[in-house]
């Protein structure tokens, strides 16, 4: 078999669908490859606050490079990669959460797609089709071999359930708070504590995404509060910083703006509602128990819920 021709700088071969690219690239001894043209998308994503709150037309051309079977395919479905396998990372991703950055998405399908046990090598371009006079994007290629990829997650990875807490102003204020942390460690569930605004009148928008905003950082500011009256509780905002912290021990209060910023469904619009982002949060991390310090019980709610008093 002759040797595969080198990758060319030919600027015809750089703006090709990444199919080409995979030919070019290709090893001696090739693999089979998949490939999915112009699956266009609308979605929120970007970095840039004009991106916030609109949706834009995203264009994904997308190559695996898979395994050749091992005796005949049989005409047998579940004995290939298929194409619905491609298109569900795509919007499996899209799903997890708001991102700011092609690369990041790209990367995360890349990874997902290298998953499945007959992927080797992928390529994915991405391309925003609404922000200019041309296709802006960005493409790169994965291989199972790439130190780079994320560990397919096992058992013993899951993340635990937490007992999500929520403290009232009077509950971070009170005397008893120490010794309510410390009942609350006894219980041996990994803690998320969640407050709400402080006392008094928060500054004031007409328009909505900036109130929304003001009313974040307002808790925010509380959860530095709490965090500066127990050294044991630690101000966190990524999913990435709780998931490591229910793992490792670490008492977490959370500071929401951006995971509710970027989440692709978030809480409902109204955040003076003392328990509507502890509720949401819960729902999110799969929280075993919502536990109330200081404040009236929900009404309705998906998981147990219990009352702390801070009369008792």
């Amino acid at each position: 078999m002759p040797e595969p021709e080198p990758l060319t700088s030919d600027i015809s071969l750089a703006f090709a669908h990444p199919e080409a690219r995979a030919v070019a690239t290709a090893q001696s001894d090739p693999f089979d490859r998949i490939s999915l043209r112009d699956h266009i998308v609308e979605v929120e994503i970007g970095a840039f606050q004009a991106e916030r709150g609109t949706t834009q037309r995203i264009n994904f051309n997308i190559v695996v490079e898979v395994a050749p079977l091992d005796g005949p395919i049989d005409d047998d479905v579940d004995r290939i990669l298929s194409y619905d396998r491609v298109t569900e990372a795509i919007a499996a991703e899209l799903a997890a959460e708001r991102l700011n950055l092609l690369e990041t998405l790209a990367a995360r399908i890349a990874e997902r797609i290298l998953q499945e046990p007959q992927a080797r090598r992928v390529f994915v371009r991405i391309e925003k089709l609404d922000r200019g006079p041309g296709a802006l994007g960005v493409e790169i290629v994965r291989s199972r071999t790439d130190a780079s990829l994320r560990a397919v997650a096992s058992p013993e990875d899951a993340v635990p359930h937490p007992t999500l807490v929520y403290f009232s102003n009077d509950a971070i204020a009170s005397d008893r708070l120490t010794g309510i942390i410390d009942n609350l460690q006894l219980g041996g569930t990994p803690l998320v504590f969640c407050v709400g605004a402080p006392n008094g009148a928060a500054p004031q928008s007409t328009a909505p995404a900036a109130q929304r905003r003001i009313d974040l950082l307002a808790i925010e500011q509380n959860a530095w509060v709490l965090a500066g009256r127990d050294r044991r509780c630690v101000v966190v905002e990524t999913r990435t910083e709780l998931d490591w912290a229910m793992k490792h021990g670490q008492i977490s209060v959370w500071a929401p703006s951006k995971i509710v910023l970027d989440a692709v469904e978030g809480p409902p619009a109204d955040l003076h509602q003392p328990l509507t982002l502890a509720g949401w949060l819960a729902g999110q991390l799969g929280a075993a128990e919502l536990v109330v310090i200081g404040a009236t019980l929900p009404k309705d709610s998906p998981i147990p819920v219990r009352q702390i008093d801070l009369e008792d």
